[in-house]
C-alpha cells in the first residue's frame, strides 16, 4: 500500500503553512516521518494511505505491526479459454502479494463446464481470482488487476456498457465481492504477450493439467 503525508510547518511567520507529499512505499513511512520531527518545525503531521484513511503518528506506529500481517502490493492476474468442440473452459489465476518483508505468489487454474463463450470464461477467471483474494485474507485494500480481455476489464471500469444478460450476471457476482473485499480497484489491460502466466494456466486446466500452489518467492 502506498502512503503520503500532510503536515503543518512551523514558519518564523505568523502564516501556517501546510505541506503534503507524494505517494511512496508503506515501508518508507516512519524513516520520511522521523526525519521530518528531526527538523524540529513539524507541529502537525498526518499519515494517509490510499483508501483515504489516516492516522496520527502515534496510531500509525501500532498499525504498522498489524498491516505487517496482512497481505499487501496484491497484483491479480487472470485469463480464460473456452474450447468449443468440448463446450468446456479453462481459468487461470495469479496473484502476487506481500506480506511483511516476504513476497507470495498464488498460482491457480480450474476447468469449468456451462459457459458459453470465451468472454464469459474471462468473466469466470476474474470472480474466481477475486474469490481467492478472500481466501488469503484481502480486505480494505488497493489492488491491481491485470489481464488481456478488454471487454471484461472495460466494462469492470464501466468504459464499455454491457448489453449481454449472462456477462451482466457475472459483472454482478465480481462487483459485489469487490464491494464485500472493500478493493480500491485499478485495471491494467495487457496485450497476450504479457500475460503468459495465467494463459499457460487457463491452457494447462484446458488439457487436464491441474494446478495450485502458494510460495513465498526467494
Amino acid at each position: 500500500m502506498k502512503m503520503k503525508l500532510k503536515f503543518k510547518y512551523a514558519s518564523k511567520t505568523s502564516s501556517d503553512i501546510w505541506f503534503e507529499s507524494s505517494w511512496f512505499s508503506r515501508k518508507e513511512t516512519m524513516i520520511h516521518v522521523d526525519d521530518l520531527m528531526k527538523t524540529g518545525r513539524v507541529v502537525e503531521l498526518e499519515i494517509i494511505d490510499e483508501m483515504e484513511n489516516s492516522w496520527t503518528r502515534k496510531e500509525f506506529i501500532k498499525l504498522n505491526q498489524e498491516l505487517d500481517k496482512e497481505p499487501d502490493n496484491i497484483v491479480v492476474f487472470f485469463d480464460g479459454g473456452f474450447d468449443k468442440e468440448q463446450a468446456l473452459s479453462g481459468i487461470g489465476i495469479v496473484v502476487y502479494y506481500e506480506k511483511g518483508d516476504d513476497r507470495f505468489r498464488i498460482r491457480k487454474n480450474e476447468k469449468l463446464e456451462g459457459l458459453e463463450n470465451n468472454n464469459e470464461a474471462e468473466y469466470a477467471a476474474l470472480h474466481n481470482a477475486l474469490l481467492l483474494l478472500e481466501e488469503i485474507g484481502v480486505k480494505n485494500a488497493p489492488c491491481t488487476i491485470k489481464g488481456d480481455s478488454q471487454v471484461v476489464l472495460k466494462q469492470l471500469e464501466g468504459e464499455w456498457p454491457c448489453f449481454d444478460d449472462g456477462l451482466n450476471r457475472w459483472l454482478d457476482r465480481i462487483e459485489l465481492v469487490i464491494d464485500m473485499l472493500k478493493l480500491k480497484i485499478t485495471v491494467d489491460i495487457l496485450n497476450r504477450n504479457d500475460n503468459k502466466e495465467a494463459d499457460k494456466l487457463a491452457n494447462q486446466a484446458l488439457s487436464g493439467t491441474e494446478v495450485h500452489s502458494h510460495k513465498r518467492i526467494e
